[in-house]
Formats: C-alpha cells, structure tokens, sequence
C-alpha cells in the first residue's frame, strides 16, 4: 500500500503564505512537512479544524478537529484533541518551517481530516496547561492569522 497524500494551501491576514503537505505513510503516522511565511516571529499555534469552510475567513473553521470529544493539549499527550498539533516556530525573518509526525491525523477512514481546515493561529498554544478560561478548549492560541482547507494531492 502506497502513502496517501494531502495538501493545504494556507493564505490569510497581510502577508501569510503557506503550502503544507500530509503523507500518511502505510504504518498510520502522518508527516506533516512545509513552510509558511509573512508570520510574527515566534510560537505560532498550529490545529486542524473541524470545518473546511472559509466563507467568513479563517473564523468559519469552526473549533479544533475532535472526534473523540477530548480536552485540549499537546500533540504529545493522551488527552488531546485530533486536531491539536502543538505549535510552529517563525524565525526572525517571519518564517516557519513545519515538519510534524502524528498518529491522530489520519487522511483515510472515518476519522479523516480531508475536507477540514488547518489554522495558524497568532500567539503560542498554551497546550492546555495556561491555567486560563480558553486553555482546555483552545490551548488560548489567540486570533486566527492563516488558513486553509485540506485536499487530495495529484499523483501528477
């Protein structure tokens, strides 16, 4: 069985421009590899969200990719959201390279993240330990600053 393959285009407010690949190798890990530009620089966080819907920007995306119904937290922890992919890191220059490998993702079967959005949000994810009203929802991320909906990559 070959690797399944998705990309995302991700565009929003000023300058952000990005272009995110997923390959879901056989095994079920997906890595996530690209590079996102026009960011402040620092800690960016970094979800899939529920919906592929951009008709009101980045805020139609509607809440973090949870099928599970889990709190929110970081990639690395059992309780976690489908959708929490921790953060992204903008150097000085305003760009992040992404490179992420995650066993939730999954681009097949009922849990697939086709057809949803990723979102880059304006400030750190807190990764569900800030202590604040929005960190077990959020990770209290901020703003949405870029996004973008999941498709199918050509085999061309």
């Amino acid at each position: 069985m070959s690797a399944a393959k998705a990309v995302v285009l991700i565009s929003g407010n000023s300058n952000i421009r990005g272009s995110v690949q997923f390959i879901q190798e056989p095994n079920g890990a997906t890595h996530v590899k690209g590079r996102i530009t026009g960011l402040s620089p620092g800690l960016h966080g970094f979800h899939i969200h529920a919906f592929g819907d951009t008709s009101n920007g980045c805020n139609s995306t509607g809440p973090h990719f949870n099928p599970l119904k889990k709190d929110h937290g970081a990639p690395t922890d059992k309780e976690r959201h489908a959708g929490d992919l921790g953060n992204i890191f903008a150097g000085p220059d305003g760009v992040a390279e992404v490179s992420i490998t995650d066993k939730q993702i999954l681009l097949t079967g009922p849990h697939s993240i086709l057809g949803r959005a990723v979102v880059v949000h304006a400030d750190p994810d807190d990764l569900g330990r800030g202590g604040h009203e929005l960190s077990k929802t959020t990770g209290n991320a901020g703003a949405r600053v870029g996004c973008g909906i999941i498709g199918l990559q050509s085999s061309v």
